[in-house]
């Protein structure tokens, strides 16, 4: 509960495909389970605390996140430089908070257009 509403948690595509990943190689793969480990941390805390991450200005916002809709955007650090992004929506009963990217440095990097 935040602020007396509910909050709701989804992984869309990539994020969902990243998450089931690290999910079956975290067995196997040390780096994978500390990065699984750090997500589901971080989804309890959101829970908690939707607002929890960095809020991404508006005009640094990838525009292939813009043309799906996206008018807020949010950055969480994972451990070993991986980051998951987030957006915020909700109405008077309800926050959905929507969990877009799980992305290694690199990804992030290109995701942004970072050199």
């Amino acid at each position: 509960m935040y602020l007396g509403k509910e909050v709701r948690i989804f992984l869309r595509e990539q994020a969902k495909e990243s998450f089931l990943i690290l999910k079956a190689r975290q067995e196997k793969d040390k780096e994978a389970r500390s990065i699984f480990n750090s997500v589901e941390r971080i989804i309890e805390i959101l829970k908690q605390n939707p607002q929890y991450g960095d809020p991404i200005p508006k005009r640094l916002i990838p525009k292939s996140l813009i043309k799906l809709g996206i008018k807020n955007l949010y950055r969480v650090e994972l451990s070993n430089y991986w980051r998951m992004l987030y957006t915020i929506e909700g109405n008077e009963v309800e926050i959905f908070l929507f969990v877009l990217n799980i992305v290694d440095h690199k990804d992030y990097n290109k995701l942004f257009g970072y050199k």
